[in-house]
């Protein structure tokens, strides 16, 4: 009796700090595994070299294994840039060998920068090759499909977003901290961490309430050394990288979440903070202007904008009553756009397209 074909997802490990992690762990709790026939295989972690070249290697030996019992009907690949995509190419190219059905689900935020200025003419053409191959090409947002479809002849490339849990119930917005700012990701320059800072001190001498809340890893000491410089440091604080209960609670307690990238996807801690009623100041990169209209469920920026930064930010801070309708209506779009209820149902459209129906 022939073994059950199985959809084999390759992604980073449940425990990892970043976006697919999220977005996968979404799936889990959703009950996506619970419908399907998905066995899921970490190809990364968080830590040292070795922990890494461990964990890839134990991925490719259980990944062969499958493919020679005959076990793979189906290879779903969330993958990013740089080592992130060349780690995938072991696993690809045995799945085009032997013509198995592959989906390469983009979630690169820099995936334009690593394809047009880090790769050269060789490199270049393995990146189109694999997306030429491919099945399917999923990416979070019309723009990111335009770029795809730039540099690639595929004609599948399905725009599907990224998918949040939605709060049961959302903080009564008088009990949230007047002035409390959130930001979460990885602090450095290109999630706008420093622009904030900036932006945080040109306002710092009208609002007496504000604080800024950094929960994430990166650049730390950098950040909260510029905080002190700019005389707002004890304006600042900084929580770590937060995940579970402790980010429930801040997006909770939250006035305001900002995120001033300057290279994006469909940034997750976006949807999770819209979700939790929050209003969003963001910029208008990648996917965030399909999540966030401007002026209504925040206001977008562009990158490197502190002045507008600092302008939102104080409107937003000064009045209340503006930025918890702007919270009201982020919740409303996560709900009919956004919720995993409203963007599951597409991926199960997409397996049922290549083979493999709901249960």
């Amino acid at each position: 009796m022939p073994l059950k074909k199985s959809i084999l997802m390759l992604g980073t490990r449940f425990d990892t700090m970043g976006g697919i992690a999220s977005v996968v762990n979404v799936y889990r709790a959703a009950g996506f595994f619970d419908k399907f026939p998905i066995i899921y295989i970490p190809t990364h972690c968080d830590g040292s070299a070795l922990a890494k070249l461990k964990i890839l290697l134990v991925a490719y030996v259980h990944f062969l294994g499958l493919l020679l019992v005959g076990r793979v009907g189906l290879l779903h690949v969330h993958t990013s840039s740089r080592a992130s995509f060349w780690r995938k190419l072991l696993f690809f190219f045995p799945a085009f060998l032997l013509g198995i059905p592959t989906i390469l689900h983009l979630h690169g935020s820099e995936f334009t920068i690593f394809y047009e200025q880090e790769c050269g003419n060789l490199r270049k053409r393995f990146v189109r090759y694999v997306f030429n191959k491919v099945t399917r090409v999923i990416v979070l947002s019309s723009t990111w499909k335009v770029w795809v479809q730039s540099i690639s002849l595929n004609p599948h490339v399905d725009i599907i977003y990224n998918p949040v849990l939605l709060p049961e119930t959302v903080r009564l917005w008088e009990t949230r901290k007047q002035g409390v700012v959130l930001f979460l990701g990885r602090l450095g320059k290109r999630k706008g961490s420093y622009d904030l800072l900036d932006a945080a001190a040109k306002i710092s001498a009208v609002q007496p309430d504000l604080h800024l809340l950094f929960g994430g890893d990166g650049e730390i000491e950098k950040v909260e050394l510029c905080a002190k410089k700019l005389g707002i440091g004890d304006r600042v604080e900084f929580l770590g990288w937060i995940k579970g209960a402790d980010k429930e609670r801040y997006l909770s307690t939250a006035m305001i979440y900002v995120l001033p990238s300057y290279n994006e996807g469909l940034p997750m801690s976006v949807l999770e903070a819209m979700a939790a009623g929050l209003p969003v100041l963001s910029t208008s990169i990648g996917g965030i202007p399909e999540a966030i209209t401007d002026g209504v469920e925040g206001f977008l920026i562009e990158p490197g904008d502190v002045a507008g930064l600092a302008d939102r930010l104080g409107r937003l801070l000064d009045d209340p009553d503006l930025a918890q309708r702007m919270g009201e209506a982020a919740r409303h779009k996560i709900e009919t756009t956004f919720s995993s209820d409203a963007v599951l149902p597409r991926i199960e459209r997409l397996y049922a397209e290549l083979g493999f129906a709901a249960t």
